[in-house]
Formats: structure tokens, sequence, C-alpha cells
């Protein structure tokens, strides 16, 4: 059994909370979308059905305003 075989714990300064080394066979970069696909989710969000209320409640004006 080798040490670098597992996670270590390691202590940030001036921070309460620990953070774990990666997990071996693993890739820590994090996924970042790229911007086409940001916009196509934007777009399709856009997109979507209205319903009969939807206007409406856009409109309304909540009571403690």
């Amino acid at each position: 059994m080798g040490d670098e075989s597992r996670q270590r714990i390691v202590r940030v300064p001036g921070s309460r909370r620990a953070r774990l080394t990666p997990a071996p066979g693993t890739d820590p970069a994090p996924d970042v979308a790229t911007d086409s696909t940001a916009k196509d989710a934007a777009a399709s969000a856009s997109r979507a059905a209205k319903g009969p209320n939807d206007d409406r409640l856009i409109q309304d004006i909540p009571p403690h305003y």
C-alpha cells in the first residue's frame, strides 16, 4: 500500500476548511462550458413555451414593494 494511492488532507491557511488533493487517476481541472454551449442554453430557455398566466405573473407587483 503506497501513500500515493490515497488523497491527502491539506490545510489552507486562513480558512476554516481543509482541502483534499485530487484522487489518483482523476482530472482535477473543472469542466468549463464553452461560450457557444452557454449561448445555446440561454437561447433555448428564452424560447420556452409560455403558459397562459406567465404575462400576468411577470406584470404583478408583490405587496411588499
